[in-house]
């Protein structure tokens, strides 16, 4: 099984892809055309001006099929995270790592803040939809089986049984039907007493299917050399193969009686997993798997985890915010923060419009009012050069807008100082201060220019994960 680096966003060509999976001409295309059906890559137009960017436009987005040995167009992964496809297991790490070619570290990292983002659902996804068909996703399935036996342990029954002098609670009935008793005084002693208890059936079949399907499933995960990546312990539970259970049918069968005298909702979700892994017989080698763990929008992700950690008050409550003098009378108490931005008014209806302008997150530090627009750019500045990868001017127009729609309530609560400032990812160790993005126009009003900040990447994960807050003050602001 073939196991390859790419970075998101980096222009390949049809030969290039050839020799990251090493493969013929023939099965490369094969692989192009299924990850394009699932939205894993894009073509564009072969350019000097398209091998330099960083950004994917859908302007440039080819849809062209894909013939052998064209040379026409480069592909492009829009996607962060894992894929496996015909036998071939594709690691896609963000476009901010522009010095590593085998990210193994970062990508962990990375994988386990997707993990964290997507806990919240708590829905398995078992099928890859596209546009045009659907598959089972089987590394989906493989991970919930491991993650959940390390946090519940394997699927368990428990029987009752019956022990003479044990240390259960005593079987009356079956003590005074089935044992002696001495007659004393004319009431009854009993030498031995039944007693019952409830024990773990250890030779229990579903305990016995999910421990066979977890050795399984580590196994393949193994020879992926996809357990290190996921940061999973190998599991070896039995030495028994899916084939000792009885034929498919018979396995679904008793899968779904067990499911019909089963309550317990993590019994029912295993149990579920378990059906759908036997039903679909997949294997991560087989050449018609689409496998995905994974987005095709990380800048999603980017802007929860710069939230998170920046401690992001634009849902709170009006009353619970910390401002520098009380919240004034003329404020509704229960609204959010968000609520302040005005809405549009269109005055032939006498209503607002339900949409209006929404920052990505706003900090309030002491009498510090501090706007931050999250922004998942490979941005190029550097001295006496024009600007590459940059925010579009309708993010910086939209960051005065956002305090100009504050500037009324960040008067009225006297605020000291109110900030702007883009955060982006880098790969460094450090804050880099990336100077200002500023226009006279607006500048001229009295609104703050918007500082620019290319912000730790692994550091930010590190405080995502560990749910801590990052100061303010770390930015030099």
């Amino acid at each position: 099984m073939i196991s390859t680096f790419v970075r998101e966003q980096k222009r390949y060509t049809q030969k290039d892809l050839c020799g990251i999976f090493e493969c013929t001409e023939e099965m490369v295309v094969s692989l192009i055309r299924k990850l394009k059906e699932y939205g894993v890559l894009k073509a564009v137009k072969k350019s000097e001006a398209q091998k330099d960017m960083s950004e994917l436009l859908d302007d440039d987005i080819e849809v062209a099929d894909v013939e052998v040995g064209e040379n026409e167009y480069l592909y492009v992964f829009t996607f962060v995270g894992v894929v496996i496809v015909a036998g071939c297991v594709i690691k896609c790490y963000p476009k901010y790592l522009l010095n590593a070619n085998k990210p193994k570290e970062e990508l962990q990292q990375v994988l386990k803040v997707l993990d964290n983002f997507n806990k919240k659902e708590q829905i398995i996804r078992m099928f890859n939809d596209s546009s045009e068909s659907s598959s089972f996703n089987l590394l989906a399935v493989l991970l919930f089986l491991l993650q959940d036996y390390y946090e519940n342990g394997s699927y368990s029954n428990t029987k009752e049984i019956i022990e003479s002098n044990g240390s259960g609670e005593i079987f009356w009935d079956k003590t005074i039907n089935e044992t002696f008793a001495i007659i004393q005084d004319n009431r009854p002693f009993y030498v031995d007493l039944l007693t019952r208890k409830r024990v773990e059936d250890d030779f229990d079949y579903f305990k016995r299917l999910h421990e066979c399907i977890l050795t399984t499933a580590s196994k393949e995960m193994k020879e992926a050399d996809l357990l290190d990546l996921f940061e999973i312990t190998e599991v070896d539970l039995t030495d028994e193969v899916l084939d000792d259970f009885g034929e498919k049918d018979y396995i679904l069968y008793r899968i779904e009686n067990e499911l019909n005298t089963q309550y317990n909702t993590r019994k029912q979700l295993v149990l579920k997993t378990l059906y759908a892994y036997v039903a679909q017989s997949g294997s991560l080698y087989d050449m018609d798997c689409l496998s995905i763990f994974g987005t095709n929008s990380f800048n999603i992700v980017w802007e929860k985890v710069c939230a998170d950690i920046m401690d992001n008050q634009l849902e709170r409550k009006l009353k619970d915010l910390s401002l520098p003098v009380p919240l004034k009378p003329r404020y509704n108490r229960q609204n959010e923060l968000i609520d302040v931005i005005e809405k549009p008014m269109w005055t032939a209806t006498g209503q607002t419009a339900s949409d209006t302008l929404i920052p990505d997150l706003i900090t309030i530090s002491g009498d510090r009012f501090i706007i931050f627009d999250a922004k998942y750019y490979n941005a190029k500045l550097e001295k006496d050069t024009p600007p590459k990868g940059q925010p579009g001017i309708e993010s910086v127009t939209k960051q005065y807008l956002y305090q100009l729609a504050y500037q009324e309530f960040i008067d009225d609560h006297e605020f000291k100082s109110v900030t702007n400032c883009f955060l982006m990812p880098t790969e460094e160790e450090e804050v880099i201060d990336k100077g200002e993005v500023k226009m006279k126009i607006l500048s001229g009003w009295g609104l703050q220019d918007i500082k620019v900040r290319f912000l730790p990447a692994k550091m930010a994960y590190e405080y995502y994960l560990s749910g801590k807050k990052m100061k303010v003050e770390d930015l030099g602001l």
